[in-house]
């Protein structure tokens, strides 16, 4: 596959891997993992961490409205749009905890575009993070 195809966001986080922010293939977006994190710097809004990296507290809240502005990020730089997402798939660290508070806020965000929709609870990510978005959308 052409890398021509490949985006990365200039205003979106760096990736923590060896992935870019997303990838076009015919009229489809596939966006990668995207988190909370803040771009040029390691800081997750809403996360309080002690001096060994390990997550005090957290506010899912923060952090909901901190990955939705990052996949917003990808998806203008990339060409697309929010109305245009298609499919969400929802990773949580505490689906108990947090599920009702990112569903209100899900729901604040996607009144207008009904995506399909997976939540997933998963014991950790790869940064110290609460939340992850897996998008696919079109242009």
């Amino acid at each position: 596959m052409s890398k021509e195809n490949i985006i990365n966001s200039s205003k979106a986080p760096e990736p923590v891997g060896l992935y870019p922010h997303a990838r076009k293939v015919g009229n489809l977006l596939f966006l990668s993992g995207v988190g909370p994190r803040e771009r040029g710097t390691k800081k997750i809004p809403g996360v309080k961490l002690n001096d060994v990296g390990e997550i005090i507290s957290y506010d899912i809240e923060a952090q909901c409205r901190s990955v939705f502005q990052n996949v917003r990020y990808i998806l203008e730089d990339s060409g697309s749009s929010w109305e245009k997402i298609v499919d969400v798939t929802v990773f949580l660290t505490n689906m108990k905890d947090d599920f009702q508070i990112y569903n209100r806020i899900y729901a604040e965000y996607f009144k207008d575009n009904l995506p399909c929709r997976t939540t997933i609870e998963t014991n950790c990510l790869p940064t110290p993070i609460a939340i992850e978005l897996k998008i696919i959308a079109t242009f």
